[in-house]
């Protein structure tokens, strides 16, 4: 595997990054590539912001008044990517992270924030890499099972279920 970068910026202070966190989005980029068979070197951007910055982000490119969990910022299309001339690695694109989002959804399923944070990214990875599950429902599918099984061997295996209850 050629040589993968990971640009992290925490641009937020309403959640404390917990130790590792960095290590993990890496590991999960990581991971993501290897499942797609990405043979080439690869720069990937990575931003944690509060839901303020990225209500604004999403209401600025999607058109969507409200805070989401995150964006993913494809550089790619049909697999042709810029390219960084000083080291030749392909230009994948940002991702950008509501930490605060993060804690809620961790909290509402059950499970760390880590895992909450490693899906997140993965699931950003896989539409920089061409994925889009709002076209296609076998895209959808597709995704959700990539996405877990990266979860699994980075030690992070899904609670049951993320079909949520009627909430109270």
């Amino acid at each position: 595997m050629e040589k993968i970068r990971v640009i992290i910026d925490n641009k937020q202070k309403a959640v404390k990054i917990p130790t590792g966190l960095r290590m993990l989005v890496r590991r999960c980029c990581n991971a993501v590539l290897k499942l797609e068979g990405f043979r080439y070197s690869a720069e990937i951007s990575v931003t944690f912001v509060d839901n303020e910055q990225i209500h604004e982000l999403n209401r600025q490119y999607r058109g969507k008044d409200a805070p989401t969990d995150v964006l993913s910022f494809p550089m790619g299309e049909n697999g042709v990517y810029d390219e960084n001339h000083a080291t030749g690695a392909k230009i994948l694109g940002d991702i950008v992270i509501s930490m605060e989002k993060a804690v809620e959804q961790a909290q509402r399923y059950g499970h760390s924030l880590e895992r909450e944070v490693g899906y997140l990214t993965a699931h950003s990875m896989l539409h920089l890499l061409g994925y889009d599950h709002e076209k296609s429902g076998m895209d959808r599918v597709r995704m959700r099972e990539k996405e877990e099984w990266v979860m699994t061997q980075l030690g992070l295996p899904g609670t049951s279920s993320y079909v949520l209850e009627d909430e109270e």
